[in-house]
């Protein structure tokens, strides 16, 4: 199993691991209970170097905010190239579907946000608003080994030692829309035959990599957005819970359960996922408990201890 599967080398649009997605979270700001924190994880090689982003791709955190499906809100991030060792990001937000859709609408929240490339964090802080973009320690925590072999736990966290690029957001609970009941996704959207694309996407923890059986099925899943989860791939996903041992009638309501594949958010509420996703909620044994009837014992990990307190809240890089 590689570092965070998915939809990596399957659409030809998304073979490059700076467009991967490996992880999305979403929760209330300790503290603060009128700010939420958005973190997307990119690229499940990188490396302690400037080349952990592509400047020609445009890494998005779309909000449901009326329970649709559909993106209202986009909050847009674009990289500079690297240049004399530096680099820097802009953030715009985009607002109703027509703006939402538009990989060129959006207001300009912050600019010339440097990012960062050693252990210290550079944020930049405006209108409300605080970002951070560099290489962070991977909270992710899980045994894929022992997962494949038939939850037969090595007791090695696969990702203790990884890095991934981290894209990091403040922002106010008023800019995800009066409606605290939220959707949130996130995907990458890449240059391909001259106009840009949707090469890879993500919102609850492990779902394409559980859940798409072939290689067909998460190129689909990758280039769709969330509005036809349920139309494409409720039957697939229902037979997968059916596989499982679950009976027809039960597999089914769980996999409505989970499509369309939005992270959904409370952002008036502390509680972890399936309220939104915070660095230490133990995703992975949720899923296999739900997917094996709680049959499957525990993996006995626990949460990476080298978080932060503070903004932006995951460690420093190895």
């Amino acid at each position: 199993m590689a570092h965070h599967v998915s939809g990596l080398g399957i659409s030809p649009t998304s073979t490059d691991p700076r467009s991967h997605i490996t992880d999305l979270y979403a929760f209330q700001k300790p503290g603060d209970a009128s700010k939420t924190i958005l973190v997307v994880n990119i690229n499940p090689t990188s490396p302690f170097t400037e080349d952990a982003v592509d400047h020609e791709s445009v890494y998005e955190l779309g909000v449901d905010a009326d329970g649709d499906a559909v993106t209202d809100i986009a909050f847009r991030i674009r990289f500079s190239p690297v240049r004399d060792h530096t680099q820097t990001a802009s953030l715009q937000r985009a607002t109703g579907r027509e703006g939402a859709a538009n990989p060129g609408a959006g207001d300009t929240i912050l600019a010339d946000a440097p990012v960062t490339f050693g252990s210290e964090p550079q944020i930049t802080e405006a209108n409300g608003y605080r970002f951070f973009a560099g290489l962070r320690s991977d909270p992710f925590f899980a045994d894929p080994v022992g997962a494949s072999d038939k939850f037969q736990w090595t007791g090695t966290d696969f990702f203790a030692d990884k890095n991934v690029f981290a894209i990091v957001l403040e922002v106010p609970n008023s800019a995800l829309g009066p409606n605290p009941h939220v959707g949130v996704w996130a995907r990458v959207l890449v240059p391909h035959d001259g106009r840009l694309v949707q090469g890879d996407r993500a919102g609850r923890p492990g779902i394409d990599a559980n859940f798409n059986q072939s290689d067909d099925d998460k190129r689909v899943w990758n280039q769709q957005e969330p509005s036809r989860d349920r139309e494409r791939f409720l039957d697939k996903f229902t037979h997968v819970f059916e596989h499982a041992g679950h009976p027809k009638d039960q597999a089914a309501t769980l996999a409505e359960s989970l499509l369309p594949d939005l992270l959904t958010y409370d952002y008036t509420s502390a509680e972890g996922f399936p309220n939104g996703r915070n660095l230490i909620d133990d995703v992975i044994n949720m899923g296999i408990a739900q997917l094996t009837r709680g049959a499957a014992p525990h993996d006995g990990l626990r949460p990476h201890t080298d978080l932060r307190p503070d903004f932006p809240f995951l460690g420093n890089p190895h």
